[in-house]
């Protein structure tokens, strides 16, 4: 295994408990290609399956958490892109999923300007945060889907949130790059929301049959301790075709791998918290 030396402090202090409801959870990691969106997707899924009210927060301009739960993008009246740059309720722009206890924020291409159309907003990294704080009492739980980049869309899904899930690939390099998330994240804790704490580490693409997987596992595990949830995200066919078909895989297919693992890491991430009564 290859990264960075001296890039990730060890942050196994805390142990995994029961939080308290609503959570609101960006899913990060500025790498592309680790299973940002399939996470955001999948696991909001389970969640809602499970009882809980979801709101999925598409912050990325390609739209594909949006797809991904059965939105067509295309067709959309008022996008995050409405919300983030022209005050537009949160509410107006609240889709119901696929899913019972599911509902989506979409976004679209129009959300790719908004990383320069930002900067000279007034108050710009606290827009997402006023937006989720005006619809936050009907959910248990919101994530948010960043995009793959530390720019100003991921500035505000990280002063929104009060947790950081961080999916980690189990492949080579995987490690590359986290220390300036953690980095970001950390400047953001100290300027900007001084509730944030990468709460949450998930192991994807985990492949059982190689020794790569098993040394990333080792090494995450070392390095972030209780925070890595037990369960680990195969490699499964069923989880790179599930989007092609605008369902997560707990619709798609039920009794696959990626989908008992889903389910497994949702009840983790939940921790036997209770849905609130509405």
């Amino acid at each position: 295994m290859q990264h960075r030396s001296g890039t990730l402090s060890d942050m196994s202090d805390d142990s995994m408990s029961p939080r308290g409801l609503p959570r609101i959870l960006a899913v990060a990691n500025q790498k592309g290609g680790v299973g940002k969106t399939t996470t955001s997707v999948n696991l909001s899924a389970c969640l809602a399956e499970a009882g809980y009210r979801v709101l999925l927060v598409d912050l990325d301009p390609q739209g594909n958490a949006s797809s991904g739960v059965g939105i067509d993008t295309r067709g959309i009246e008022t996008s995050m892109y409405d919300v983030i740059l022209h005050d537009a309720p949160m509410e107006d722009c609240i889709e119901p999923a696929s899913v019972k206890n599911l509902f989506v924020a979409p976004s679209n291409l129009d959300l790719a300007g908004a990383e320069i159309e930002l900067v000279p907003q007034f108050a710009r990294e606290g827009r997402l945060k006023r937006a989720i704080e005006s619809v936050i009492d009907d959910y248990d739980f919101v994530l948010i889907d960043c995009p793959p980049s530390l720019g100003l869309l991921t500035v505000n899904a990280l002063v929104a949130a009060r947790e950081v899930l961080v999916p980690i690939q189990c492949e080579y390099y995987a490690l590359e790059g986290l220390g300036q998330l953690l980095r970001n994240v950390d400047l953001v804790k100290r300027n900007l929301n001084p509730e944030l704490e990468v709460s949450t580490i998930l192991l994807v693409m985990f492949d059982a049959r190689t020794q790569l997987s098993s040394d990333v596992e080792s090494e995450v595990r070392e390095h972030f301790g209780d925070k890595v949830l037990p369960t680990r995200i195969p490699r499964n066919v069923k989880l790179s075709e599930a989007p092609s078909h605008h369902q997560p895989i707990n619709v798609y297919d039920p009794s696959s791998k990626g989908a008992i693992a889903y389910r497994l890491a949702a009840k983790e991430v939940a921790g036997g918290a209770t849905p609130r009564s509405r």
